[in-house]
């Protein structure tokens, strides 16, 4: 056993089901050394190698906090998205718990352009001078433009730069956040199924990424070792 990854800790991921990968032909290949063995049809994920996975990925996020780095937290599968929504807001963290919009990395000056067009109109709307400046055709077309910027950047309106990290789950779901962070250089922490490529995250952690306790349990202790970074 591993000496970063404890017994306990093994045992705790076993008991979400953390240990069941994919079925073996949708295997990627550079997830054959996290495997080992398979039960009928489905392969076994080896938690000795993901606990080691995550106290890695904790140590990071202590180390981000610290210097006050933003992660973007990244999950918009139906049955986790809820999950990176929490996680992230129980840090005041950013997230995109839906589709991706597309360049909100690589584009990311028009991207904030949105976020302050949407920050306007809330503010705006908020102080009742909306009502003062327009009629009512064009006082609907404007909450119809509010809710439409709403829609598309919940989770990303209190990013003032681009994120210094991702915290995905999921890497072959979410690609093209993957690609854009990957493109600018911007590290990515995973959590990542045996069907997703292992050098789509600086820092891999190699578990069930559909099971919700699995990926509950991992962001919570993720998002511990945030908070306690923020608080040193």
């Amino acid at each position: 056993m591993a000496s970063n990854a404890n017994t306990a800790d093994v045992k705790r991921l076993f008991d979400t089901g953390a240990h069941f990968a994919q079925v073996k032909s949708r295997r990627h290949p550079s997830m054959k050394p996290f495997l080992v063995g398979a039960k009928g049809r489905q392969e076994i994920i080896d938690l000795a190698k993901t606990g080691e996975q995550i106290e890695a990925a904790k140590t990071v996020m202590a180390a981000l906090a610290k210097e006050g780095k933003t992660v973007l937290f990244v999950g918009g599968k139906v049955e986790i998205a809820g999950l990176v929504k929490n996680a992230a807001q129980a840090i005041g963290a950013p997230y995109v718990a839906t589709r991706w919009l597309g360049g909100t990395i690589s584009n990311w000056s028009e991207i904030k352009k949105r976020i302050d067009r949407l920050t306007e109109l809330s503010e705006k709307t908020a102080a009742g001078t909306l009502a003062k400046q327009h009629t009512k055709l064009e006082l609907v077309k404007l909450d119809r433009e509010k809710k439409r910027l709403l829609g598309r950047l919940d989770g990303i309106t209190t990013l003032t730069k681009r994120p210094d990290a991702l915290l995905v789950v999921d890497t072959r779901h979410e690609k093209h956040a993957v690609k854009e962070a990957n493109d600018a250089g911007i590290p990515i922490i995973a959590i990542m199924s045996s069907d997703c490529n292992l050098s789509d995250a600086a820092y891999p952690i190699v578990a069930n990424d559909t099971s919700r306790k699995t990926v509950e349990l991992i962001l919570t202790g993720l998002t511990e070792a945030f908070a306690k970074g923020q608080a040193a």
